[in-house]
């Protein structure tokens, strides 16, 4: 696999013959490049300080020795945060005041990838621009290393603890009414460190937590993505338990899920759903999700009183247009909560405080607080194609079809049928020759129908 730069960070699979995937040679690299665009924009800082935190997968020991070492060579003191969730270390460049901070995790990917996040001194992650300025720095090379009495120093500390209170000292998380109401809880844990933060939380929430999956050796137990076909045994121990939810986290814990207490899946998508719903209830204002979530969470919005709008897909694109927007809450339809005066990052244990602080208030089961939302349904598809220099084309004749549509090509190409709530999205992988086909609408079979018309049109202009 080679090695994929991006907005959302360097990653890469771990091991194979130089030049593919990451190699520790792309990781110094990288992690040196890093440093450079970090002290560019510090030029008047004698010293500055770098987070680094990880996930559990197998890999991470290794690529954090790799990139702490490197750090320290270019001058720069590393807070090694250990075993931590990604929220959780974007937060520690806030608590630390760093000068910016690294990720160490492949998110949902599976174990043998592994990847460098880069955040900033917000501890959001890098802007597009400075991303691209740090591929730039990785390809010209030519480092500078600090001379001997220069070298930066590494320190290990825990932010768990810390993460965890600033989680029940946010306001709209209602930790009595969550201790009241007795919860009893099953929580996937992946074997990442889900394992760490979500029973910390848990256990300060007052929630009695079953954990399976529980040991944060990277050996993940299933498919990490927290979708419905990969959350069969959670599913049945909430059922078997008598549980009222189930919780599902990716491996470095900014995705979440939920199951109901029937072994039903809540529905990803309807994780952000209801987290705005109730932010939305306590505070008045603008929602923002990106182009491939669900419509529900416009309907919610609505119904609120505010404006909804979509972003470009990346996670960084949606926290940008809620800045911008001054949005109080939002997201990504994959189950990513940002919650903007906590911490512009999809963050899985603030996201879970305030569910079930809606639950505790609504005094509904998860299956009755689902019914309470609008039904969608999103149809995922895909079409291989054989000469990728055809796809701009193809995309420019599906736009001319339905050009009576509402039509947005910020990132693809979105059409709206407004009067009938559904949409479809065509967009290009920056990775494959193919072309991904998203559409919702208010049933299965319409959104099945409408992702195969588009598919029809294509097909019908490939011959």
């Amino acid at each position: 696999m080679s090695l994929i730069a991006s907005i959302s960070g360097i990653r890469g699979t771990i091991g194979g013959a130089a030049g593919e995937g990451l190699s520790p040679v792309d990781i110094v690299k990288f992690t040196a490049a890093y440093a450079q665009q970090r002290k560019a924009k510090f030029p008047n800082k004698e010293r500055l300080k770098v987070v680094v935190g990880r996930d559990a997968r197998i890999s991470g020991e290794m690529v954090s020795g790799l990139v702490c070492s490197t750090l320290t060579a270019c001058g720069i003191d590393v807070v090694d945060a250990g075993l931590a969730s990604t929220p959780t270390t974007e937060m520690a460049v806030i608590f630390e005041e760093a000068d910016g901070g690294i990720i160490l995790t492949a998110s949902h990917n599976p174990q043998e990838w592994n990847a460098l996040k880069l955040l900033d001194e917000k501890g959001e992650f890098l802007s597009d621009a400075d991303g691209r300025e740090v591929v730039r720095l990785a390809g010209e090379g030519g480092f500078v290393f600090a001379d001997v009495l220069s070298l930066g120093k590494l320190i290990r500390k825990d932010f768990t603890e810390a993460h965890v209170k600033a989680v029940l000292d946010y306001p709209l998380v209602d930790v009595p009414a969550i201790r009241n109401a007795g919860f009893k809880v099953v929580l996937d844990a992946i074997n990442s460190v889900g394992a760490i933060a979500m029973p910390a939380l848990f256990r300060a929430l007052g929630v009695e937590c079953i954990v399976i999956n529980g040991e944060a050796n990277g050996r993940f137990a299933h498919n990490p993505e927290p979708l419905p076909v990969n959350l069969t045994d959670l599913a049945l121990k909430v059922v078997q338990s008598g549980a009222q939810l189930g919780v599902s986290v990716d491996p470095d814990v900014d995705r979440l899920a939920f199951i109901c207490e029937n072994g039903a899946p809540f529905g990803e998508e309807y994780t952000l759903v209801a987290v705005s719903d109730y932010v939305l209830a306590h505070k008045q204002g603008d929602t923002v999700s990106n182009l491939s979530s669900s419509r529900a969470l416009k309907d919610v919005t609505e119904a609120h009183g505010g404006v909804y709008r979509f972003s470009k897909v990346g996670e960084k694109n949606v926290s940008t247009l809620m800045q911008e927007s001054g949005a109080v809450i939002g997201g990504e339809g994959n189950g990513g909560v940002i919650v903007p005066d906590f911490h512009y990052g999809r963050d899985a244990p603030i996201g879970t405080a305030l569910f079930l602080s809606l639950m505790a208030h609504k005094q509904l089961s998860a299956t009755a607080l689902r019914a309470t939302y609008p039904d969608y349904y999103i149809s995922k598809n895909k079409i291989q194609i054989a000469d990728p220099s055809v796809i701009d084309g193809l995309l420019a004749a599906v736009q001319a079809h339905y050009a009576n549509e509402q039509i947005n090509t910020s990132d693809g190409l979105r059409v709206d049928f407004e009067a009938d709530k559904k949409w479809f999205v065509l967009r290009k992988s920056n990775t494959e020759p193919i072309i991904r086909i998203y559409a919702e609408a208010r049933d299965e079979h319409s959104a099945d129908a409408l992702a195969q018309e588009v598919i029809d049109i294509i097909q019908a202009k490939l011959g």
